[in-house]
């Protein structure tokens, strides 16, 4: 019986020793982890993380509507809208690879988390509101 643990008490200690060599390696060495909001890791190439238009340079052709598997695009030729469903979207591409004009462009930055649906709507509409005042204003400066 003597034997049995004197046995069992030098397994504890090298089971010790092993974990006090253990705890001095990580104390002394460098992390194993990135300090994430400090260092961010770049993104890999061909990261797919969102989808942006440029919406000066879509001719509303739907063609892109069409090809999404997801049916994630609404194009509206007529109210000149294109609208994306962010949440039905799988970011497969396939919408950026068939664009005529190329006005779909696939981002590496991920999308900001939310705490409600929304929808990422363009409307041509504005950007011709915007060209408008500045013909008003280019009017304006030149009397």
């Amino acid at each position: 019986m003597y034997r049995k643990v004197k046995s069992q008490e030098r397994g504890m200690n090298a089971k010790m020793f092993g974990m006090v060599k253990n705890v001095l390696n990580n104390l002394f060495s460098k992390p194993a982890t990135r300090l994430y909001p400090k260092e961010k890791r770049p993104f890999f190439k061909g990261t797919r993380g969102s989808l942006e238009i440029e919406i000066e340079k879509c001719i509303f052709c739907g063609i892109c509507q069409r090809k999404c598997p997801a049916n994630a695009i609404t194009v509206d030729r007529s109210s000149k809208t294109w609208q994306l469903n962010q949440y039905k979207c799988v970011l497969c591409n396939v919408c950026v690879e068939s664009c005529p004009k190329k006005c779909l462009i696939s981002k590496e930055q991920f999308n900001n988390p939310t705490t409600y649906k929304e929808l990422y709507i363009q409307k041509q509409e504005a950007q011709e509101a915007a060209q408008e005042k500045e013909i008003k204003v280019a009017g304006v400066s030149s009397s």
